[in-house]
Protein backbone atom coordinates (compact mmCIF):
# COMPACT_ATOMS: atom_id res chain seq x y z
CA UNK A 1 0.00 0.00 0.00
CA UNK A 2 1.06 3.60 -0.70
CA UNK A 3 2.19 5.61 1.96
CA UNK A 4 0.57 8.81 3.28
CA UNK A 5 1.66 11.60 5.08
CA UNK A 6 1.12 15.11 3.33
CA UNK A 7 -0.95 16.12 0.03
CA UNK A 8 -1.83 19.09 -1.41
CA UNK A 9 -4.53 18.44 -4.18
CA UNK A 10 -7.35 20.76 -5.59
CA UNK A 11 -10.87 19.67 -4.41
CA UNK A 12 -13.71 18.25 -6.29
CA UNK A 13 -17.60 18.87 -4.49
CA UNK A 14 -19.43 16.19 -4.92
CA UNK A 15 -22.87 17.89 -3.38
CA UNK A 16 -24.78 14.64 -2.99
CA UNK A 17 -25.77 12.62 0.74
CA UNK A 18 -25.96 9.29 0.42
CA UNK A 19 -23.58 8.44 -2.01
CA UNK A 20 -23.74 4.56 -2.22
CA UNK A 21 -20.84 2.25 -3.62
CA UNK A 22 -22.84 1.02 -6.37
CA UNK A 23 -22.91 4.85 -7.76
CA UNK A 24 -19.25 4.91 -7.29
CA UNK A 25 -18.51 2.21 -9.16
CA UNK A 26 -21.23 0.52 -10.88
CA UNK A 27 -21.79 -3.75 -10.46
CA UNK A 28 -21.01 -4.52 -13.72
CA UNK A 29 -17.54 -3.30 -13.39
CA UNK A 30 -16.90 -5.71 -10.35
CA UNK A 31 -15.96 -8.87 -12.04
CA UNK A 32 -12.13 -7.77 -11.91
CA UNK A 33 -10.41 -8.68 -8.61
CA UNK A 34 -7.70 -6.79 -9.32
CA UNK A 35 -6.62 -3.19 -7.80
CA UNK A 36 -6.47 -1.12 -10.19
CA UNK A 37 -8.00 -0.24 -13.56
CA UNK A 38 -11.19 1.18 -11.80
CA UNK A 39 -10.47 4.78 -12.17
CA UNK A 40 -12.06 5.45 -15.42
CA UNK A 41 -15.53 4.25 -14.76
CA UNK A 42 -15.61 5.56 -11.38
CA UNK A 43 -19.13 7.41 -11.04
CA UNK A 44 -19.76 5.88 -14.51
CA UNK A 45 -23.77 6.01 -14.60
CA UNK A 46 -23.38 10.00 -13.33
CA UNK A 47 -20.09 10.67 -15.73
CA UNK A 48 -21.37 9.70 -18.76
CA UNK A 49 -25.21 9.72 -20.76
CA UNK A 50 -24.53 6.63 -21.85
CA UNK A 51 -24.44 3.01 -20.15
CA UNK A 52 -21.34 1.88 -19.60
CA UNK A 53 -19.86 -1.82 -19.80
CA UNK A 54 -16.52 -3.53 -18.89
CA UNK A 55 -14.04 -3.26 -21.89
CA UNK A 56 -15.73 -0.13 -23.54
CA UNK A 57 -13.34 2.54 -25.34
CA UNK A 58 -14.69 5.73 -22.55
CA UNK A 59 -13.08 8.15 -25.43
CA UNK A 60 -15.94 7.42 -27.65
CA UNK A 61 -18.76 7.82 -24.86
CA UNK A 62 -20.92 10.79 -24.14
CA UNK A 63 -19.64 12.96 -21.31
CA UNK A 64 -22.05 14.17 -18.96
CA UNK A 65 -20.98 18.30 -19.24
CA UNK A 66 -23.09 18.98 -15.61
CA UNK A 67 -21.33 16.13 -13.73
CA UNK A 68 -18.46 17.57 -11.50
CA UNK A 69 -15.40 15.67 -12.69
CA UNK A 70 -16.65 16.02 -16.51
CA UNK A 71 -15.50 20.13 -15.66
CA UNK A 72 -11.88 20.97 -16.58
CA UNK A 73 -11.17 23.02 -13.28
CA UNK A 74 -11.64 19.76 -11.08
CA UNK A 75 -10.13 17.13 -14.00
CA UNK A 76 -7.05 16.70 -11.38
CA UNK A 77 -8.17 16.53 -8.50
CA UNK A 78 -7.00 14.43 -5.58
CA UNK A 79 -9.42 15.77 -2.64
CA UNK A 80 -13.37 15.04 -2.67
CA UNK A 81 -16.03 16.60 -0.57
CA UNK A 82 -18.84 14.73 -0.40
CA UNK A 83 -22.10 14.78 2.05
CA UNK A 84 -22.80 12.75 5.08
CA UNK A 85 -23.37 8.84 4.77
CA UNK A 86 -20.74 8.78 2.25
CA UNK A 87 -20.09 5.50 0.95
CA UNK A 88 -22.95 3.89 1.96
CA UNK A 89 -24.72 0.54 -0.03
CA UNK A 90 -23.14 -2.57 -0.06
CA UNK A 91 -19.59 -3.83 1.09
CA UNK A 92 -17.83 -3.37 -1.92
CA UNK A 93 -14.17 -2.89 -1.78
CA UNK A 94 -13.94 -2.30 -5.49
CA UNK A 95 -15.56 1.43 -4.89
CA UNK A 96 -12.43 2.49 -2.85
CA UNK A 97 -9.98 0.80 -5.80
CA UNK A 98 -11.85 3.16 -8.23
CA UNK A 99 -11.35 6.32 -6.45
CA UNK A 100 -7.50 5.59 -5.64
CA UNK A 101 -7.65 4.74 -9.02
CA UNK A 102 -8.36 7.89 -10.30
CA UNK A 103 -6.49 9.74 -7.85
CA UNK A 104 -8.30 10.35 -5.38
CA UNK A 105 -6.14 10.21 -1.72
CA UNK A 106 -8.41 11.67 0.73
CA UNK A 107 -12.43 12.35 1.10
CA UNK A 108 -13.95 14.95 2.77
CA UNK A 109 -17.19 14.19 4.78
CA UNK A 110 -19.11 14.68 7.61
CA UNK A 111 -19.85 10.99 7.80
CA UNK A 112 -19.01 7.97 6.22
CA UNK A 113 -20.58 4.46 5.81
CA UNK A 114 -18.78 2.45 8.38
CA UNK A 115 -17.57 -0.61 6.00
CA UNK A 116 -16.24 2.27 3.19
CA UNK A 117 -14.52 3.86 6.04
CA UNK A 118 -13.02 0.81 6.91
CA UNK A 119 -11.81 0.06 3.73
CA UNK A 120 -10.42 2.91 2.81
CA UNK A 121 -7.95 3.07 5.38
CA UNK A 122 -7.15 -0.66 4.24
CA UNK A 123 -6.19 0.94 0.79
CA UNK A 124 -4.48 3.91 1.23
CA UNK A 125 -7.30 6.24 1.13
CA UNK A 126 -7.62 8.66 3.65
CA UNK A 127 -11.20 9.61 4.88
CA UNK A 128 -11.71 12.64 7.30
CA UNK A 129 -14.62 13.74 9.47
CA UNK A 130 -15.58 16.81 9.57
CA UNK A 131 -18.64 18.56 11.04
CA UNK A 132 -21.29 19.78 8.80
CA UNK A 133 -20.83 23.65 9.25
CA UNK A 134 -17.22 23.15 8.38
CA UNK A 135 -17.96 21.13 5.32
CA UNK A 136 -20.73 23.81 4.10
CA UNK A 137 -17.81 26.43 4.29
CA UNK A 138 -15.59 24.20 1.89
CA UNK A 139 -18.41 23.56 -0.37
CA UNK A 140 -18.86 27.63 -0.61
CA UNK A 141 -15.23 27.96 -0.77
CA UNK A 142 -14.14 25.41 -3.45
CA UNK A 143 -17.62 27.15 -5.52
CA UNK A 144 -15.93 30.19 -5.17
CA UNK A 145 -11.92 29.91 -6.36
CA UNK A 146 -11.53 27.77 -9.48
CA UNK A 147 -8.37 25.92 -8.37
CA UNK A 148 -9.05 25.73 -4.97
CA UNK A 149 -7.21 23.56 -2.67
CA UNK A 150 -6.40 21.69 0.04
CA UNK A 151 -3.24 20.94 2.01
CA UNK A 152 -3.20 17.78 4.34
CA UNK A 153 -1.11 16.93 6.98
CA UNK A 154 -1.88 13.14 8.42
CA UNK A 155 1.09 13.61 11.13
CA UNK A 156 -0.54 16.65 12.33
CA UNK A 157 -3.66 15.69 11.45
CA UNK A 158 -4.44 19.55 10.14
CA UNK A 159 -6.04 20.52 6.61
CA UNK A 160 -4.53 23.60 5.92
CA UNK A 161 -6.79 25.92 3.52
CA UNK A 162 -5.17 28.78 1.53
CA UNK A 163 -6.04 31.49 4.01
CA UNK A 164 -3.95 29.38 6.31
CA UNK A 165 -6.83 28.47 8.28
CA UNK A 166 -5.72 24.99 10.26
CA UNK A 167 -8.88 22.73 10.37
CA UNK A 168 -7.55 19.82 12.71
CA UNK A 169 -8.98 16.48 12.43
CA UNK A 170 -9.04 13.16 14.34
CA UNK A 171 -8.09 9.63 13.57
CA UNK A 172 -7.52 6.35 15.08
CA UNK A 173 -3.74 6.31 16.07
CA UNK A 174 -3.34 2.50 14.72
CA UNK A 175 -5.09 3.54 11.23
CA UNK A 176 -3.04 6.88 11.27
CA UNK A 177 0.06 4.93 12.11
CA UNK A 178 -0.67 2.09 9.08
CA UNK A 179 -1.46 4.86 6.60
CA UNK A 180 1.71 6.77 7.30
CA UNK A 181 3.79 3.80 6.76
CA UNK A 182 2.14 2.26 3.72
CA UNK A 183 0.59 -1.09 6.02
CA UNK A 184 -2.25 -2.96 4.65
CA UNK A 185 -3.32 -6.37 6.28
CA UNK A 186 -0.75 -8.44 4.73
CA UNK A 187 1.68 -5.85 5.40
CA UNK A 188 0.71 -5.82 9.04
CA UNK A 189 0.84 -9.68 8.99
CA UNK A 190 4.40 -9.98 7.73
CA UNK A 191 5.46 -8.04 10.45
CA UNK A 192 5.39 -11.10 12.39
CA UNK A 193 6.81 -13.61 9.64
CA UNK A 194 9.30 -15.03 12.05
CA UNK A 195 7.07 -15.55 14.38
CA UNK A 196 4.97 -17.69 11.97
CA UNK A 197 7.74 -19.57 10.59
CA UNK A 198 8.82 -20.24 14.07
CA UNK A 199 4.89 -21.50 15.05
CA UNK A 200 4.52 -23.41 12.02
CA UNK A 201 8.30 -25.21 12.63
CA UNK A 202 6.95 -26.43 16.03
CA UNK A 203 4.04 -27.13 14.73
CA UNK A 204 5.44 -29.89 12.74
CA UNK A 205 7.37 -31.34 15.09
CA UNK A 206 4.74 -31.73 17.99
CA UNK A 207 2.03 -32.87 14.67
CA UNK A 208 3.80 -33.99 12.34
CA UNK A 209 0.56 -36.71 11.15
CA UNK A 210 -0.74 -33.20 10.12
CA UNK A 211 1.81 -32.58 7.73
CA UNK A 212 2.55 -36.27 6.10
CA UNK A 213 1.66 -35.87 2.45
CA UNK A 214 2.41 -39.79 1.94
CA UNK A 215 -0.38 -42.02 0.32
CA UNK A 216 -0.85 -45.73 0.72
Amino acid sequence: MEKFSTLDGIVAPLDRPNVDTDAIIPKQFLKSINRTGFGPNLFDAWRYLDPGEPGMDNSRRQPNPDFILNQPRYRDAAILLGRDNFGCGSSREHAVWALLDYGFRVVLAPGFADIFFNNCFKNGVLPIVLDADTINRLFAAVDAIPGFRLAVDLPGQQIITPEQEVIPFAIDAFRKDCLIHGLDDIDLTLQHADAIRAFEAQRRLDAPWLYDNSTE
